[in-house]
């Protein structure tokens, strides 16, 4: 009887634990207490870091187990704590925050009333400005967090938000009055005296009402005889687009470089048996897309490297079993943008290491101080992202600092990581200034790593920048001569980019690519945590350098195939088994994805190759009729020189789409959205709706929320 019991109580605890540990999508509205959405809302997982916003219609959804914490908070709103229980909507009503309590402040005869709390939206109401000769004068000093500078001549006043200048850049705040967007002209023609009231949102809460348009902040005007509109989501954004072209204020790209490639092409395996690519780990491309789209900005096509997106995400690959750094796995199944053709995916697993065997590192950070890093998003960003990597560091790793703008410096001789405090101060000291001369600055920084270099170690040299910068005439050839030069010293190569407008992306390719290197491009502070913190093994600890990936399709399967992305990394065949060809490197615990679109034999397809009159030979493939493909690997060891080969064959076997793997669902869904961003004519259904459906499906073990947060992207995407 009293092990029945027993038996009993163990079988309820299962339960309990099976249902607490399901994570599931909770979606729902966020609303004020007159109904209103709620647009820009944080909901955060308590006590985790996944999180998300509600859209313009106060929507949302994100992933939870049942018995998780969602915290709800919003700007001027008490925040609200909800329960994940049964059901998988969880609508909520915000009330005011009741901390919020107006004052009285007296200024210039007048009373002056406001809400005296944290939020985003700060106010001010006419008594306090009506003295004043000019609207934009108004401001200054009667609304909290905005400052007036004089206007100088006929240029109009610079105003502030936040400490932020926004009117003589591209930066603009957006000016509405009386619920409509109008431009600073407008604002100057205002008399004071009839304006009632005056609001002002902040970024945040701006960019989540008006989109990009908000990034610099909203200034809400209302008059005391005008008549407040409440524009539809439809007659907002047509006026915010009529008054963007009024303007002729886009947010600036023409000054950022990107390299100019054509996709891959359908090839036959008749003329073209082989397929053969250098891997990519990679992920750049993904956050600066990410980048231009929460910025509300068109994707420049070049920008869009497909391998570098869905390499961006982690996939649930097993780890090896064996003494080879990587396991290889293989999936076959339906190509969801044509529907005739198939999709082959192949993916790696690099070994994850324990801390506490990974060897000691020498690292040398090169830091771009010229004066075209002095953005708040470029040497200030780049400073708390270091300060980040620094925290990781171990008494035995090494670390120096090189800048270069003019010319090159030593500003911190090697210093123990357990002196945190000495490398966090030679950052703090830092200053942007002078010109961009950065030849001087790779010769210096891999001169200290190599006087410094510990054998069997992670030799590094981490360069920060813009990526404006010269060498020798400035071309990139000149550049990439240099890099390969200093590759033969063993000294790896880590990229960080920073900034936009004059982002040079071609130059930081470059210089990954041929420099026994990767690359990442921090568009902010979380992105420093995830790429510098959270994947510190596999940014900066190499289990496997110059792998390459070699595949022979068998025709009797295979009509034509093309390679999804990794066009900047195909090699010809005979690179292959050359040791001498430099390819990409794999660190600890690193995933790389790549897909081959299929056009199977016998398969009428748009995209078919033209058969040709004199290679039509007949091919014996009796022997291996049940093979689709086999795939070659090649590696060396992170100090070796000579490569070791693995073999792999995959069957002809097809999982239908419904029934395939997450990964590949999920893989796939990112490849669709890149090859529509690029505008591929190699596709014929670009909709962003059967995008999202297939994200969806595939949208499993998302611990950190960064596939929720794509699926965001697709959504803000038509």
């Amino acid at each position: 009887m009293k092990s029945e019991k027993l038996i009993s109580l163990a079988i309820a605890m299962l339960f309990s634990i099976l249902s607490f540990g399901q994570e599931k999508t909770i979606t729902g509205v966020v609303t004020d207490r007159a109904a209103n959405p709620l647009p820009g809302v944080s909901i955060t997982v308590k006590s985790t870091i996944k999180g998300t916003q509600t859209n313009f219609d106060g929507q949302y959804s994100i992933l939870a187990n049942k018995g998780d914490q969602l915290v709800f908070s919003y700007i001027g709103m008490e925040s609200k704590t909800v329960k994940v229980g049964e059901s998988n909507t969880i609508n909520v009503i915000l009330n005011e925050h009741s901390a919020a309590l107006e004052e009285i402040v007296v200024v210039a005869y007048a009373n002056k009333k406001h809400k005296a709390s944290k939020a985003e939206i700060v106010s001010m109401q006419s008594p306090s400005i009506v003295y004043n000769s000019s609207s934009t004068q108004a401001l200054q000093g009667r609304v909290a967090g905005v400052q007036i500078s004089p206007a100088n001549n006929n240029t109009a006043s610079d105003i502030k938000i936040r400490g932020k200048a926004l009117t003589n850049n591209n930066n603009e705040p957006l000016y509405i009055v009386n619920g409509v967007p109008v431009n600073k002209d407008s604002i100057n023609q205002i008399d004071p005296k009839t304006i009632k009231d005056v609001r002002v949102e902040k970024e945040a809460t701006a960019t989540a009402l008006y989109g990009s348009r908000g990034q610099g902040g909203a200034i809400l005007i209302t008059t005391q005889n005008g008549v407040q509109q409440n524009l539809s989501k439809k007659e907002l954004k047509e006026k915010l687009a009529l008054l963007d072209v009024k303007q002729q204020q886009p947010i600036a790209v023409d000054q950022e470089d990107y390299e100019n490639f054509i996709e891959n092409q359908f090839e036959t395996p008749k003329t073209a048996p082989l397929s053969t690519f250098s891997i990519d780990v990679d992920n750049a491309s993904y956050t600066n897309i990410r980048r231009f789209i929460n910025n509300g900005q068109t994707v420049p096509k070049d920008a869009v490297r497909i391998e570098e997106m869905m390499n961006f995400f982690k996939y649930n690959y097993p780890q090896p079993q064996d003494k080879n750094p990587f396991s290889i796995n293989t999936e076959y199944s339906n190509c969801p943008w044509n529907t005739k053709h198939q999709l082959l995916k192949i993916g790696l697993q690099g070994k994850i290491i324990p801390t506490d065997d990974l060897p000691a590192s020498n690292m040398v950070f090169l830091i771009d101080v010229s004066g075209s890093m002095g953005d708040s998003n470029k040497l200030p960003l780049l400073k708390q992202s270091m300060k980040i990597l620094v925290n990781e560091l171990r008494k035995d790793d090494k670390v120096a600092i090189v800048v270069y703008a003019g010319a090159a410096g030593l500003v911190l001789p090697p210093t123990s990581g357990d002196d945190k405090t000495t490398i966090i101060n030679a950052l703090e000291n830092l200053n942007a200034g002078g010109s961009t001369a950065g030849g001087a600055g790779i010769e210096l920084a891999y001169k200290i790593a190599q006087e410094n270099f510990i054998k069997d170690g992670n030799n590094r040299v981490i360069l920060a920048t813009d990526g404006d910068f010269n060498v020798g005439s400035s071309a990139n050839t000149d550049m990439q001569t240099l890099i390969e030069e200093k590759r033969k010293t063993g000294v790896f190569l880590t990229c960080l980019g920073y900034g936009m407008g004059n982002y040079k992306d071609s130059k930081m390719e470059i210089l990954a690519n041929k420099g026994n290197g990767n690359y990442a491009y921090i568009d902010n502070i979380q992105e420093a945590n995830r790429f510098l913190s959270k994947e510190f093994k596999g940014s900066m600890f190499a289990i496997a350098k110059d792998v390459k990936i070699q595949i022979e399709f068998n025709p009797k399967h295979v009509q034509s195939y093309r390679l999804i992305g990794y066009e900047n990394r195909k090699l010809r065949p005979e690179d292959f088994k050359n040791d001498a060809i430099d390819a990409g490197e794999l660190g600890s615990g690193h995933t790389v994805t790549a897909l081959y679109e299929i056009i199977p034999t016998g398969v009428e397809s748009d995209f078919s190759q033209p058969e040709l009159k004199y290679t039509a030979v007949k091919n014996d493939t009796s022997t291996y009729s049940d093979e689709l493909a086999t795939i070659k690997f090649r590696y060396k060891k992170p100090d070796g020189d000579k490569s070791i080969e693995l073999v792999q064959v995959i069957a002809n076997k097809t999982t239908a789409i419904q029934q395939a793997s997450d990964d590949l669902k999920f893989s796939a869904a990112v490849a669709w959205f890149g090859l529509k961003l690029r505008d591929s004519k190699l596709i014929s259904n670009k909709s962003s709706k059967d995008i999202l459906i297939l994200a969806k499906q595939g949208l499993s073990k998302d611990p950190e929320g960064y596939k929720a947060e794509f699926i965001r992207l697709v959504e803000a995407v038509n």
